[in-house]
């Protein structure tokens, strides 16, 4: 569904994504997983064109077999792709209803947009009982549900989360979790940035381990999750190695 082969992506003099290539198949959930400057977010901004419009300055990136990687951002969100991006950004002063609405503006179809907040609304009950508030006012977990209802609303092929569950309690990252799976269920194909490693891994299909703007790994996630500095680097996963590594140190110093 998304074949991207060798961007890079540029911040002024700074080489941001260094020649990165990955593909989406329909029907997944595909993980970008990495640290904090690891390139994740910029990558879905390269797919949306969000970023200066001489960005990606090099590779191609393919949508159904289009290339999208000198297109507007409107007309690739009219192709099939939809993005929520980190930290939410709902309209805090308009209501959760408008707020799903401005997702449909795109659209003319007024019986599938009716049918469209139904289906949201069974996503996220909440939703329904706050549809007259204002989004500004909603919890973090809540505004979540409203980013991805809104994204829906656009009819998307591909849905693109950057850190779904930021801010959000355990309790509540699962529960966002089980509802990015039952859409995946319905045949939504997902593009998943998390920090969260040992959640992402749970429930995506395929996961590409990002770092310094290079992609190091590729897998299945319960292959990854079996790998030594996976586990230790990603998952926090003390391994064997790691704790004999420690215990010489610590002999170390004792004998110093």
């Amino acid at each position: 569904m998304l074949t991207i082969r060798n961007i890079e992506t540029w911040y002024d003099l700074i080489r941001a994504l260094h020649g990165i290539s990955f593909e989406v198949k329909q029907g997944d959930i595909v993980a970008l997983l990495g640290s904090n400057g690891a390139g994740k977010t910029t990558t879905l901004k390269s797919v949306m064109r969000l970023l200066d419009d001489d960005q990606p300055e090099k590779g191609t990136i393919e949508f159904m077999g289009r290339r999208i990687d000198r297109m507007d951002t409107e007309e690739i969100v009219r192709l099939g792709i939809s993005y929520v991006p980190e930290g939410r950004e709902v309209f805090p002063e308009l209501t959760v209803m408008e707020n799903i609405l401005m997702g449909a503006y795109t659209r003319r179809d007024r019986g599938g947009i009716k049918e469209d907040i139904e289906r949201i609304f069974h996503h996220f009950p909440i939703l329904e009982s706050r549809k007259g508030q204002q989004a500004g006012h909603m919890s973090g977990g809540e505004q979540q549900m409203l980013a991805i209802g809104r994204a829906l609303m656009s009819r998307p092929r591909l849905l693109m989360l950057d850190e779904p569950s930021l801010g959000l309690s355990p309790l509540l990252t699962k529960e966002i979790f089980t509802i990015i799976r039952n859409i995946n269920r319905e045949g939504m194909t997902i593009l998943l940035v998390e920090q969260n490693v040992n959640m992402a891994l749970k429930y995506s299909s395929y996961a590409y381990l990002m770092e310094n703007g290079r992609i190091l790994r590729a897998d299945r996630p319960d292959v990854l999750r079996e790998d030594e500095d996976v586990r230790e680097f990603y998952l926090g996963v003390a391994t064997e190695q790691s704790v004999k590594g420690y215990k010489r140190y610590r002999r170390k110093v004792r004998f110093r």
